[in-house]
């Protein structure tokens, strides 16, 4: 078993240091689907185990925007932000083995909206931190006055 560690710790490290961003593609507003992998949730979904609520806010898209950037800022894991349009692409880095999570916001401003999706890069399991991810995010949008962490 210690003669596989070496090769553990290489494939681990060659599997969270790339830099392809895998499922920010947005499509005629549709966030790409989630893999069969259950370490992924989108509001697009209609599969229960990667299904969760988009985000609502009232009001006008472009301070929603805001608001939601700020909240997105104050996350510790928080690196990597892309603004297109009504779209927010973020990175979250995870502090252990540094592993990237590609979470994607869109608005749809006539149904006050903004649909999430929150994706590992790599592995299979997250153990629930992606949908976690979004539901502290809404909670902290929905109600500024709890703080950025």
């Amino acid at each position: 078993m210690a003669n596989f560690a070496p090769l553990l710790v290489i494939f681990v490290l060659l599997a969270s240091s790339g830099n392809r961003i895998v499922g920010t593609d947005i499509v005629q507003g549709r966030l790409p689907p989630c893999p069969e992998t259950p370490n992924c949730v989108s509001s697009q979904s209609s599969d229960k185990k990667h299904a969760i609520a988009p985000l609502r806010y009232e009001g006008r898209m472009e301070e929603a925007r805001q608001r939601l950037l700020e909240v997105i800022k104050a996350q510790e894991q928080a690196s990597t932000f892309r603004i297109r349009g009504n779209h927010i692409h973020a990175e979250f880095t995870s502090s252990f083995l540094r592993f990237v999570d590609d979470v994607n916001f869109v608005f749809d401003d006539n149904a006050k909206i903004i649909h999430v999706r929150s994706a590992s890069r790599v592995g299979y399991f997250d153990l629930g931190v992606n949908r976690r991810r979004i539901e502290k995010i809404r909670s902290q949008f929905d109600h500024p006055s709890k703080g950025g962490n």
